[in-house]
Formats: structure tokens, C-alpha cells, sequence
């Protein structure tokens, strides 16, 4: 099965919605506790430095996004990314393709640091496929979330866009 990535758009925002809800509900992947509604994906697709889709049999089986890391100004260089498969299509290599596309968007916008925020599930495959692709860790913080009555720790890694 090919996996066609492309700019997310606006009309996207349902079926992003329907994939992340699985993970706000089910898992402790992201710390949202209530899944966001399209209108949100919507403007979330709007303010992403990048926000890709991939396609799958003309269906859209997953997203990735880069926003700013942090808000003040001399971050503007440094990105996060994220990325969310539909359940079904996960083992597929999908994510490796998600993510080398959104390294691209980022380096095509000038990014020079992107910082990956990977809650620790107890499943590695998330840290692998980054560290596959050159991320290195840049640490861990403890008991940072709080959910499904349990504390999370986050484990940190970090790609220099601007290196060879």
C-alpha cells in the first residue's frame, strides 16, 4: 500500500479528528485529556509551521505536524513534531514516511532544530523511528502528565535540521 503525503487542508480536519481521537481516549500518547473537535483541527492545520496527511488507497491513514516549540521569539528556529497514524495502518512504515516528509517541510521553512516529545508508553517504537531517522536523546523529564490516573514520563530527542 503507497503512502501519498501532502498539505493537510482544511476540509482534512474531520478525519484528523477521528484518528487523534483514538489516542486522547485510549492511550497516553498525548496528554490531551478531551478530543479536540475539527473546528480545532481546522485552525490547528491553519497555524502549523508544517501539517501534512498521507493517503492511503485514497483514504487519509495518518497526519504529522511541526509547530513552534515554545512561543518567544528565540525559539522561532526550533520546531516539535507530531505524528498519528490511523490504528489499523500502524507497522506499515507509514510513520518513517510520515516523518522523513515533515523533516523536509521543516528544513524547506527554514527550521534548523526539531524536538520530539515522546511520552514513555512502555512501547519503544516511537524513540526507535526517531533515533532511525538521527534524532538523539536530550532527556527525560519525570512524572511530567498526568493520565488515566497515572503519571507519565517524557523522554526528549532532538534533530538538527541544518546538519548534513
Amino acid at each position: 500500500m503507497t503512502l501519498l503525503v501532502r498539505p493537510a487542508a482544511a476540509a482534512d480536519a474531520a478525519r484528523v479528528a477521528e484518528i487523534y481521537r483514538h489516542y486522547v481516549t485510549d492511550t497516553v500518547v498525548t496528554f490531551e485529556i478531551d478530543p479536540p473537535p475539527a473546528t480545532d483541527w481546522a485552525q490547528r492545520i491553519e497555524a502549523a509551521t508544517a501539517f501534512l496527511v498521507g493517503e492511503a488507497d485514497g483514504a487519509i491513514a495518518g497526519f504529522a505536524y511541526a509547530t513552534v516549540w515554545k512561543p518567544r521569539a528565540a525559539y522561532r528556529f526550533t520546531c516539535e513534531d507530531s505524528i498519528y497514524l490511523a490504528p489499523a495502518t500502524h507497522g506499515r512504515g507509514h510513520g518513517r514516511i510520515m516523518l522523513e516528509a515533515l523533516i523536509g517541510a521543516a528544513r524547506a521553512a527554514g527550521l534548523q532544530r526539531m524536538i520530539a516529545t515522546i511520552a514513555d508508553t512502555g512501547n519503544p517504537a516511537s524513540v526507535r523511528l526517531h533515533k532511525t531517522l538521527g534524532f538523539r536523546p536530550a532527556g527525560r523529564l519525570e512524572r511530567v502528565g498526568w493520565k488515566f490516573d497515572h503519571w507519565i514520563d517524557v523522554e526528549l530527542l532532538q534533530l538538527d535540521l541544518d546538519a548534513a
